[in-house]
């Protein structure tokens, strides 16, 4: 409580040892330390000591890096000298939270500064860590604000462990010593987490679909995995970011110091960096020291939908576990990161969506090791003992190393479709099938060469054309529907030049063989306009593999909207690039002799161009070795 003496008077007197401030604690007390790399080590080690002496003590704390498992301790004693109380949302898969499992508390993060302030759950005693004071008397909170902060205004005792080496973080991050009731003075390294600089080629390749999908300008939410780091790295030429995120990481630092977040066009908190926790080396704690660049606030401000979609495209980025086939994701804390269960994700991902431009994005790898060394698919056909962390209605886009999805708007066959294009080829088969048997999907669907096929990101290039963006890229399994709508909505003539006959029916057969294709075989080209996911395909040109000949044939069609503006001639050139990769001699084209335009095209290629007629049909050839 307050007090009318002046306060470093008041400081002074109330410094005591650890065990002395430990000494204060009663049995059947409720006590909160300290969350994340904020734990305040010496405090937790004194209570440990004295661990023995207690019955009926609550440790309440986040699910963290613990220093200490007390956990461990409640097992030891059988609940009698102490209980736990962790706050944690997500799956309990690995053993060491497996196995405690009875003391996790599930909530949202957004939550917990209210369910202590209200003191529906009242604390007792709350161990922090703070800097030093002021010559005014304030204190940081530092590296951990979160549900620190409220912890501690709401608690009946506060014991502070006052280290230099904690970081002086601008925000709402201050209590006074006037508010505290006892202070130890313990100097410490603050828990760290090393930088590394080494995500695998999964989280490297899941960055970089990410990275195609978000705009300059946009603000970022990161949640703490190796993918979302990658993804981090993958935005090194994006201008104009900001951040507004649970969590800071050395990544982040990394941006900013490069010049990549600015904070300048968030549209909220301009200019700043705001976040609740820090999690990572000794090098981003310094960057935090003091920096008026950075606020920190409570979970209850940073994870509020509300204040989240009241920025500028803002940009959520989060790590599932596993996913099942109609879009449900869980979330997993790992042993080398347990704050990444920890239930922020479901408030970003709600927030995100709301905000002017905003989208959420979930990442996750396909494939994760079990114990014995199998490998097991993360897209699933239904979560069974998962936590479900994000509902179907929930998840916007989705991104494996196979590519990118949206699946906000579609249908849950449509969502299969989508899932499976992110599974890793070596389960696609068997998810299709179960799929099949779940009723999700029409038992006369196929993934045809889908099945194997890994989508070739590097075919993908974004155009301006005649001021309309445009994105040429190979089409995918999800794409069958556009390209459909796609060739209903051609001209009469237009039909007849591709098909040869006036044809007035697209059957999902038609199409399947242009969107469910390996890539090499056979490769289609889509050319999209409008926003990811939703956009409308204006071009289609494909390319197939002849049997018997090592030569491709090609086939366009250009909305006429389109037409004349060098789509014809981008698509051509791209496929005879990937043709060439894939070992074919050359191409050929099937048309009317009266078609000007196919053969001016044709002949805009480096190669020599023979024409002959057979059928009445003008066929036109190129061979790769035939350089003009």
């Amino acid at each position: 409580m307050p007090t009318s003496k002046h306060w470093a008077d008041s400081y002074v007197e109330k410094t005591v040892s650890a065990e002395a401030a430990i000494g204060k604690i009663q049995s059947g007390q409720r006590v909160f330390i300290g969350s994340g790399c904020g734990e305040p080590q010496e405090l937790v080690k004194a209570l440990v000591a004295k661990a023995n002496s207690f019955s009926g003590l609550e440790i309440l704390r986040l699910l963290t890096l613990e220093t200490v498992s007390f956990a461990a301790i409640a097992d030891r004693t059988k609940d009698t000298s102490l209980n736990v109380r962790s706050i944690y949302l997500g799956s309990t898969r690995s053993e060491a939270i497996s196995r405690h499992k009875r003391f996790i508390t599930p909530m949202n993060m957004s939550d917990v500064p209210m369910l202590f302030s209200t003191r529906k759950l009242p604390i007792n005693v709350a161990m922090i860590q703070v800097s030093p004071p002021d010559d005014f008397g304030w204190m940081s909170l530092g590296i951990s604000v979160d549900v620190t902060l409220a912890a501690a205004r709401a608690a009946d005792l506060v014991i502070a462990q006052i280290n230099p080496r904690m970081p002086r973080v601008m925000g709402q991050s201050f209590l006074h010593v006037n508010y505290v009731d006892v202070f130890v003075e313990h100097e410490e390294p603050i828990l760290s987490v090393p930088y590394t600089n080494d995500p695998s080629e999964a989280d490297q390749l899941i960055g970089k679909h990410i990275a195609r999908v978000i705009e300059d300008g946009s603000t970022l939410q990161i949640g703490l995995d190796a993918a979302s780091q990658a993804t981090l790295q993958a935005l090194s030429n994006k201008t104009d970011l900001g951040v507004h995120s649970q969590f800071l990481t050395d990544d982040i630092m990394q941006l900013y110091a490069r010049g990549n977040i600015t904070n300048q066009r968030k549209g909220f908190n301009d200019g700043k960096m705001v976040a609740s926790m820090a999690v990572g080396s000794e090098d981003l704690y310094e960057f935090l020291n003091d920096n008026p660049a950075v606020d920190f606030h409570p979970s209850d401000y940073v994870n509020d939908p509300f204040v989240i979609s009241r920025h500028n495209r803002m940009v959520s980025l989060n790590v599932a576990h596993s996913m099942d086939l109609t879009g449900q994701m869980a979330a997993e804390a790992r042993l080398s990161s347990r704050f990444a269960g920890i239930s922020g994700i479901a408030d970003f991902v709600r927030g995100a969506r709301r905000s002017p431009g905003g989208k959420s994005i979930l990442m996750i790898r396909s494939t994760s090791q079990n114990e014995d060394g199998s490998v097991r698919s993360n897209i699933v056909p239904h979560l069974q003992d998962d936590v479900v962390l994000v509902p179907r209605g929930d998840v916007h886009f989705v991104a494996s190393e196979y590519g990118i999805v949206n699946l906000f708007g579609k249908s849950l066959q449509e969502r299969v479709i989508a899932m499976i294009s992110l599974a890793h080829p070596d389960f696609r088969e068997e998810l299709f099938k179960e799929s099949k048997e779940l009723g999700l999907i029409g038992t006369e669907r196929t993934l045809g060469e889908a099945v194997k096929a890994i989508y070739p990101v590097k075919l993908e290039e974004v155009l301006d054309l005649d001021g309309q963006r445009v994105t040429i890229r190979p089409s995918k399994p999800v794409d069958e529907r556009r390209i459909q709508e796609h060739y209903y909505t051609l001209p009469k003539e237009d039909v007849l030049s591709r098909f040869f006959c006036q044809k007035s029916h697209f059957t999902r057969t038609d199409v399947e063989a242009r969107s469910h294709t390996d890539y090499v075989n056979a490769l289609s080209l889509v050319a999209v306009t409008g926003e990811f996911g939703f956009g409308k395909i204006v071009g289609v040109a494909e390319m197939m593999r002849l049997r018997g000949a090592n030569m491709a044939e090609v086939a366009f069609s250009v909305g006429r909207d389109l037409q004349g503006k060098g789509l014809g001639k981008i698509f051509l050139r791209k496929l005879a690039e990937a043709a060439r990769e894939n070992g074919l001699a050359g191409l050929m084209a099937f048309t009317s002799p009266g078609n000007k335009g196919m053969i001016k095209l044709f002949q805009t290629l480096p190669y020599k161009v023979q024409k002959r007629l057979e059928d009445g049909d003008l066929v036109l050839t190129c061979k790769f070795e035939d350089v003009i």
